[in-house]
């Protein structure tokens, strides 16, 4: 894990620097957050999801074309599980967060649909 601490890198106690998912898996996430987002959230165009050692961030876009921070996933090797950080606008960062469920983790749609639950409000009817 590489924790960044006052601007500087640091690794895992192997050393190791967390790999982004195959880019196989990137577009099937990008594809799923863009589905879950047109079904439930109408106030995005669409969703952005840019990768940087191991993490997911997420953003929308709205409607407008204004662009809001909404969570950051981590990548924990498999498909439908990922660790949740939701951004933290006050603070501009991200902080790892638990999902509704009670887990720190849970499916790319749940992640979504709690930060934009915080961001957006409640969906439309």
């Amino acid at each position: 894990m590489i924790v960044i601490m006052a601007g500087r890198r640091r690794t895992g106690q192997d050393g190791s620097v967390p790999k982004n998912p195959p880019d196989s898996m990137q577009h099937h996430l990008r594809v799923r957050l863009n589905a879950r987002a047109k079904d439930r959230w109408p106030q995005l165009a669409r969703v952005e999801v840019r990768f940087r050692t191991g993490f997911a961030y997420v953003s929308g876009e709205l409607n407008d074309g204004e662009q809001i921070p909404l969570c950051r996933l981590r990548f924990t090797g498999v498909l439908h599980t990922w660790g949740f950080a939701l951004y933290l606008a006050s603070r501009g960062t991200y902080q790892d967060n638990i999902l509704p469920t009670g887990l720190p983790f849970g499916s790319p749609e749940d992640c979504l649909d709690c930060a934009c639950y915080l961001y957006l409000g409640d969906q439309p009817a």
